[in-house]
Order: C-alpha cells, then sequence, then structure tokens
C-alpha cells in the first residue's frame, strides 16, 4: 500500500519541526532556537486515525538568506510534486503567500495552521488532514486482468541487485494483491519457470515478471500465455500507461549522441547488474549502435529543464507516490519529451511490447 505523503512547509523557526514530533509522538527532527536547524527534508513513516498509514515529511523552512538558503529552498521544492497533502504554518513572513501559490499551483491539497493553539491542537489538525486528503481509491495492481481462483506465475528473479532475505516491494504488493483477490500465486526463479509451468494442469491466467527477466520468460512461456511485468502493473497503477507506451516509439528513432534522462524515484547505491544504470543504458547503446549521454536522476534530483533530452525511462516507481509520477509525465508532456518506464522499454528493446499485457 502506498503512503499518504503530508508534507510540512514554512519559514524558518516557524513550528514545523515541533509540529512534527507532536503528531508522531516521538523526537523525529531536532528541535533548536537556531535558525535552519532543519537542513533537509526528514521523513517518518506513521500510521495515523483515519488517514492509515502516512510519511511525514519535515522540510527545511524558507526565507534564509545567501547560497545556502537558497539550496535549502530548492530541496524543499523538490518535495512538493510527491506531496499529497501540505501543512502550510504561516508565521506572518513575507514568502507565506508565495508558498501558499507554489502548493496550490502544483494542485497540492493545503492545510493552514495560522497560530500556536491551531499548532497544538492534534485532534483538530488530524480532523483537517482526514478533509483533505485526496479523494479517490487507489487502482488495483493487477489492473482487472485477474481474478478469483486464476492461477498466477510470479517470476523473480533473486540475482546480486535483490535485497538480502526479502522480496522487493512491487513483488511484495502483486503478491499480496493476488492473495486478496483469492488468486493461487506459483512463485519461481526464471530458471524454474519451466517447472512450474509442468506442474500445472492448465496454462496460467497471467504470468508476471520482473521485467529485466523478459527475453528468458518469453524464450521459455509458449505463444499466447498473458505476460506482463511487475514495473508495467506499476505504470498501470500509478502512472499513464498509454503515455509510457507510445512514448517508447522513440527508442527506435534515437541516434548515438542522443541524451537520455534515466529517472529513480529511490536512492540506492548501484551494483554491476543495476537495471536502470547499467542494463538499460547497455541494451540502448546496442539499439542505436553508438554511444549515448545517459543522465542519471536518483531521489527527488528530477531536471526542471527536460528539452535536452530525446527520451525519458521512469523507473518503475515502488516507492514513488501517484503524484510524483504523474507530475513528472506531465512535465514532459509539456517539454514535449516522451516518456516510459522501465518495463515498457525493456519490453521494447526485448522485441515483445507486443505481445505484454497492458493493465486497463
Amino acid at each position: 500500500m502506498d503512503r499518504l505523503q503530508i508534507a510540512f512547509f514554512g519559514a524558518t523557526n516557524s513550528g514545523k519541526s515541533t509540529l512534527v514530533n507532536a503528531l508522531a509522538g516521538q523526537e523525529v527532527s531536532l528541535v533548536s532556537e537556531l535558525p535552519g536547524t532543519t537542513t533537509d527534508p526528514v521523513r517518518k513513516a506513521i500510521e495515523l486515525p483515519g488517514l492509515g498509514p502516512c510519511v511525514l515529511v519535515d522540510t527545511a523552512g524558507y526565507g534564509d538568506p545567501g547560497a545556502l538558503g537558497a539550496e535549502r529552498e530548492r530541496r524543499s521544492r523538490a518535495t512538493i510534486d510527491a506531496t499529497d497533502i501540505a501543512v502550510l504554518l504561516r508565521s506572518g513572513h513575507p514568502e507565506d503567500d508565495r508558498w501558499l501559490q507554489l502548493l496550490q499551483t502544483a494542485q497540492v491539497p493545503v492545510v493552514e495552521i495560522r497560530s500556536r493553539a491551531e499548532a497544538n491542537d492534534q485532534a483538530g489538525l488530524l480532523q483537517r488532514l482526514q478533509a483533505a486528503r485526496p479523494d479517490g481509491k487507489p487502482r488495483l495492481l493487477t489492473g482487472g486482468l485477474v481474478g478469483k481462483d486464476d492461477v498466477v506465475v510470479l517470476v523473480m528473479p533473486q540475482d546480486s541487485e535483490a535485497p538480502k532475505g526479502r522480496l522487493i516491494l512491487p513483488q511484495v504488493q502483486v503478491l499480496r494483491e493476488l492473495l486478496d483477490l483469492g488468486c493461487i500465486p506459483v512463485c519461481c526463479q526464471p530458471e524454474g519457470l519451466q517447472r512450474a509451468l509442468d506442474g500445472l494442469s492448465a496454462p496460467p491466467a497471467l504470468t508476471i515478471t520482473d521485467s529485466q527477466a523478459f527475453a528468458k520468460v518469453n524464450a521459455i512461456l509458449p505463444a499466447g500465455y498473458p505476460l506482463t511485468s511487475f514495473s508495467i502493473l506499476l505504470a498501470g497503477a500509478k502512472g499513464d500507461i498509454r503515455t509510457f507506451v507510445e512514448s517508447a516509439k522513440a527508442i527506435g528513432t534515437l541516434k548515438p549522441g542522443d541524451r537520455v534522462l534515466i529517472a529513480e524515484a529511490c536512492t540506492h547505491v548501484p551494483d554491476t547488474e543495476d537495471i536502470g544504470r547499467v542494463k538499460i543504458p547497455n541494451l540502448l547503446r546496442k539499439k542505436v549502435g553508438g554511444d549515448l549521454a545517459v543522465t542519471i536522476a536518483a531521489g527527488n534530483d528530477f531536471p526542471d529543464d527536460l528539452t535536452p533530452y530525446r527520451l525519458i525511462i521512469q523507473c518503475g516507481g515502488c516507492v514513488a507516490t501517484e503524484r510524483l509520477l504523474r507530475s513528472r509525465i506531465k512535465k514532459a508532456l509539456l517539454s514535449g519529451v516522451p516518456i516510459t518506464n522501465y518495463g515498457i522499454a525493456l519490453a521494447a528493446l526485448t522485441g515483445i511490447l507486443n505481445r505484454v499485457v497492458i493493465p486497463g
């Protein structure tokens, strides 16, 4: 389940960290009378009554002069695209109105705190947050592709990039959803796919694979057996799957020297088998027959100017909010730059995009 992201904005020393700590019931952020104590966004996962799983984000205060103050503001502004609800602490600072306008322009619901009494009224704040929660029920990851009693094969490679002792988030989310739907999941690695299929009395209703195993799975899975990937399911639930599919056509128009942006929603230390930094760039270079200028943007570091790029490839977005992914898609379209995602790009590069099942 995606966590609702609630970000707290306000001028330096307006009381953001104190409010976050009070709401969390623990010291999440350092509180001090010294200006600029919070320099980077501080995040705390939490369960809130009436809101469920949330992430509280304590941003750096605005209004500090100089280069450091400008950098703090840049980092705070970078959180807006992923924010589901904003809490704006108004302290009479001249910048308060400008920040309210920034949030409203981004179409983020805003809860304004105008006094210490309002800040201290935790029950009232929770009620206002509940009222500001965006409408809409989260879409199913499987997008209506499967139902009760369907057998679904999950192909989950456990290579050096896989976390030790656990599954990656998309695999966990899809597996849980299948169980909730009353499906019968069958889990294997690519090497065990044939044995898994041989053990079934009938073809599976759907096979879901890690996108980077598309080539191996496609070689084993008989024609006519529905196939998709975890990344494609995420794109259908959080992003704009049709835009991703249409934009994948741009892969065939790339030429050596073109600039490509690989956008990751999380930050991690890459390994030799990294999908975004190694595998996809290598497949793209092989496709175009020459080198490409590949830029990696991780976390909130998404460029303001997208016009230099011929193509943007967004990660699956397992830790990203739907707001963040849709904001990036909107920015790309406004800039006239095609944007696709890992799963769709890998299907296109593998030559099986016409085969994979796209969720509705």
